[in-house]
């Protein structure tokens, strides 16, 4: 299997290879899943949050669901602040998935839902910030997330 090369820092991976499957394991669920492209990306970003901008792991749900009108969804990343409200939602792509307009468009209508300080969209070679301003129902793009010193 070859994995792309992402834009975010290198992390130890535990990568286990079974009947011709691969599969990574996730240390916040504590079991291994199938590594898909989105996967890969999913787990690079989750220790970039941890690593690079010092969020807790107790602070991340990953893969939660969600109720959005009829339809079950789930978001990639959510992280909670210390009151366990949702703060940063992030959106997933696999690799070769363009961030298109339609990606923007699924993260606003989870975060109708969660209403978060900060929204992210990445497939691992680009990355978007938003910081969200509920006052004047706008938002700004920015460089880059935080530290943990909001949280």
């Amino acid at each position: 299997m070859e994995l792309v090369p992402l834009n975010l820092p290198s992390y130890p991976f535990k990568i286990i290879e079974r009947e011709g499957k691969y599969y990574i394991f996730d240390f916040i669920r504590k079991k291994e899943l199938m590594l898909s492209p989105e996967e890969w990306v999913r787990q690079h970003f989750v220790q970039y949050l941890i690593l690079e901008k010092g969020i807790s792991k107790n602070y991340i749900s990953l893969e939660k669901g969600l109720q959005l009108h009829d339809l079950k969804k789930r978001t990639d990343i959510l992280v909670f602040d210390k009151n366990t409200m949702p703060y940063i939602l992030v959106e997933c792509k696999a690799p070769h998935i363009k961030i298109t307009q339609a990606v923007f468009d699924q993260a606003a209508r989870y975060n109708m839902i969660y209403k978060v300080k900060y929204l992210v969209i990445t497939n691992g070679l680009e990355h978007y910030y938003c910081e969200m301003d509920y006052e004047c129902e706008s938002y700004r793009f920015i460089e880059e997330l935080p530290n943990n010193y909001e949280l």
